[in-house]
């Protein structure tokens, strides 16, 4: 698998675990999520659709809002082709 491949897959792995966790915290769709947490809404989107390479930074913003670890968020689903 290419690189750029490799990445992309990745950035979707990541968006669909948040995706996933923010379901599980009891929200159905992403802007009520962001408007509660005071996130901005389409970097949010661009993240969870796995459309954008954003900073290690706001994915821990997100992962401290839901309570979970940066290695129980990769070690729980995540693996490489």
């Amino acid at each position: 698998m290419k690189e750029n491949e490799l990445l992309n897959l990745t950035l979707q792995q990541i968006g669909e675990r948040l995706a996933e966790l923010r379901k599980e915290a009891g929200y159905t769709s992403y802007e009520s999520f962001v408007y509660d947490h005071e996130l901005p809404r389409m970097q949010y989107w661009r993240i969870e659709k796995g459309k954008v390479n954003r900073t290690v930074k706001s994915l821990l913003k997100i992962l401290v809002i839901h309570k979970i670890s940066i290695t129980d968020f990769f070690h729980l689903k995540f693996s490489m082709p």
